[in-house]
């Protein structure tokens, strides 16, 4: 099986438990290798995202074409775009350079703070220009809600969604159930096939920094070293869990995961 080329192109999370940096060490952690085309800076801490900074939409596709033609990629994973025009840059140089790739899409919205990270006009080009090339979308409820535009209070309800969503174009969809009250938790994969459910009991932690953005790239790496969908997403959830299990407990308020726990510490002989 091939190691697994996964070009990430999202936000950077300065605080390293979100974003870019969660992506990059999720992907190494399950064996993948990772590029990046950071498509916007974030000031953030484990209270919230204080600034961003939107990178130029011709600087991102130059950070992809460069990836792209040089290495090469088995996937591709989307994350936090921004703006309108960043959305329409990257989905132009995918079309280029990287059309028939898998691509999971996380269509990144609002933080856990509630700061907004997507220009609430950029939505239309995210629906127009993104989901019909995704194989895998994954949406939380909130923002399966903005996509589809009704509440989403129960399991039938993300069903629901997720057929609406998948008429969009994407040939998955996985729709996220943390959002739901309960101690039992429930994503649904739905595609043309049928709906596949994935359940877990709920971890009681605060250590949910990323949890996101981790997921999405975990399942691109499975994608890139040729697993399906189905067998992808098993294992980024197993791998999600226990990074939330055995998180280190930082910061003040969301914590960050315990990305590296697959990795041995590499140990220098003392002389």
């Amino acid at each position: 099986m091939t190691q697994g080329r996964v070009l990430i192109i999202a936000g950077s999370d300065s605080s390293g438990g979100a974003g870019i940096q969660a992506d990059l060490k999720a992907v190494m952690a399950l064996g993948g290798y990772g590029a990046t085309a950071i498509a916007a800076l974030t000031a953030q801490n484990t209270r919230g995202v204080e600034g961003i900074h939107a990178v130029p939409p011709a600087f991102v596709r130059q950070q992809m074409a460069l990836f792209l033609d040089d290495i090469g990629a088995d996937a591709l994973k989307i994350g936090m775009l921004a703006t309108a025009e960043v959305i329409e840059a990257v989905a132009d140089e995918i079309e280029l350079r990287a059309a028939g790739l898998p691509l999971v899409v996380d269509p990144v919205m609002v933080a856990k703070g509630g700061h907004r990270l997507l220009e609430e006009s950029a939505t239309a080009a995210l629906i127009a220009r993104l989901l019909p090339i995704a194989r895998v979308l994954t949406p939380n409820l909130p923002e399966a809600e903005v996509l589809v535009g009704f509440s989403i209070a129960d399991e039938a309800a993300m069903e629901k969604a997720g057929r609406a969503l998948l008429e969009r174009g994407p040939q998955a969809v996985l729709m996220k159930g943390g959002h739901l009250e309960g101690d039992d938790l429930v994503d649904l994969l739905v595609t043309a096939e049928g709906t596949v459910r994935f359940r877990a009991s709920r971890l009681q932690t605060t250590s949910t920094h990323g949890t996101g953005c981790t997921l999405a790239s975990a399942i691109a790496c499975g994608l890139a070293q040729g697993r399906s969908v189905e067998q992808a997403i098993a294992r980024a959830r197993a791998y999600v869990r226990k990074a939330m299990e055995t998180a280190p407990g930082l910061g003040h308020g969301h914590g960050p995961l315990n990305h590296g726990f697959t990795v041995s510490p590499f140990e220098v002989p003392l002389p």
